[in-house]
């Protein structure tokens, strides 16, 4: 199998982590020979409940037996795209009532400039410096990390970048601007929080000019920094909502939320103003569903600050210079990349699986599923500071 992996499947790296999976359930992974691999992980924020959980699965398996695709979206009326579409509403302020389901958290970054566009009759996209939003071509022109875009241009024209946590840079922001983009919590950058009210300055700044505010919460969102959504932290309603990865339980989803009459331009003027073949699947829909009622119903929010403390107070090592993030969505700090690297590849080693960051090369990934118990993340920093130590030790030789 691994032969035919390099040999038929497209490859992002050079060097692939290349586990070849069996099975996974709860928090571990298992390769075919077996091996149990505790996941603090959770595929890059995507599994919020683990893996096999049993009410995504009843949900899959009761949709599986009725149907599937049956029309492009936006034409039949679906019962678990609706269920979802209300239940987002209802846990979202008024002014962010509906939802337009796509395949992916990119393409929902697709249509959210399309709708801010649309919506202002502007031009002019703002973004932040080391942002990360995906990757197509629109998303792409967003990101703020030039080596990643260069070899793919000409991009979207009209796209300039701001400093995340400069309020100086504000003054950028002006009634040439259709929109200003931002991650709710920067991920690629090294999760870098907003600091002294700044997306409230944003927002504000948003408000004077007639500019639209675009918060992504593609990796934020769904529970994983103690709230549902990361903006709520922040005294900070945008008017075009981003979320993906975990609000599909495991499966390909994104989102991108609006106020009715924002989001009702995508209906004429031209029609069709965003259209996908498979935004809204039932199949993922009811995934989603269920994701976000057991999310929702359960303690597992008010349960991840505790999380968040349990892994800071098991973290404490000469090694680990911070500690940045909230919730269950945190990066450990290295002093260099080199050992980043060595903690991230040694910890598959020892059944841990932890990951990079895109554009930060100290850091390491620790983001796991809201359903991770305190035994396993007792166990799992214990393998890290075990890693570190051996690391400090060969370093002080």
């Amino acid at each position: 199998m691994k032969e035919d992996f390099f040999k038929h499947q497209a490859q992002t790296t050079p060097h692939p982590l290349a586990m070849e999976v069996s099975h996974a359930t709860g928090s571990y992974i298992y390769d075919t020979n077996q091996t149990p691999y505790l996941d603090f992980v959770a595929g890059v924020s995507a599994c919020p409940l683990g893996h096999n959980h049993p009410k995504i699965n009843q949900a899959i398996t009761s949709q599986l037996n009725k149907y599937l695709h049956v029309m492009v979206y936006g034409e039949y009326i679906q019962k678990p795209a609706v269920d979802l579409t209300r239940l987002l509403a209802k846990h979202l302020p008024e002014t962010l009532q509906k939802t337009y389901l796509t395949n992916s958290g990119t393409e929902a970054i697709e249509g959210a400039l399309k709708l801010a566009r649309r919506a202002t009759g502007r031009s002019e996209i703002i973004s932040a410096k080391k942002a990360y939003h995906g990757n197509t071509m629109g998303a792409l022109s967003v990101m703020g990390y030039e080596e990643r875009k260069k070899a793919f241009r000409p991009l979207l024209p009209d796209v300039k970048f701001i400093e995340f946590n400069n309020e100086a840079d504000l003054k950028h922001i002006t009634t040439k601007t259709a929109c200003v983009i931002l991650e709710t919590i920067q991920g690629g950058a090294g999760f870098i929080e907003p600091k002294n009210n700044y997306l409230k300055k944003v927002r504000e700044r948003c408000n004077d000019t007639g500019a639209l505010l675009i918060l992504d919460e593609i990796q934020p969102g769904i529970g994983r920094t103690g709230k549902l959504f990361g903006f709520e932290h922040y005294n900070c309603i945008p008017d075009i909502l981003v979320t993906g990865k975990g609000l599909g339980g495991g499966l390909p989803i994104g989102a991108f939320t609006a106020s009715t009459e924002v989001m009702d331009l995508l209906m004429d003027n031209p029609k069709l103003g965003h259209i996908t073949t498979f935004g809204g699947h039932p199949l993922i829909a009811a995934s989603a569903l269920a994701t976000l009622k057991e999310i929702t119903e359960s303690n597992l929010i008010s349960q991840t600050i505790e999380k968040e403390k349990l892994f800071k107070n098991r973290l404490k090592h000469s090694l680990i210079k911070e500690i940045r993030g909230k919730g269950l969505m945190l990066a450990l700090i290295l002093p260099t990349a080199d050992i980043a690297n060595t903690l991230v590849l040694e910890s598959q080693h020892k059944g841990l699986i932890l990951f990079w960051l895109l554009f930060e090369p100290r850091a390491v990934r620790i983001t796991p599923p809201l359903t991770i118990s305190k035994d396993e993340i007792i166990k799992g920093c214990s393998i890290i500071c075990n890693i570190l130590d051996k690391i400090a030790t060969k370093e002080n030789n």
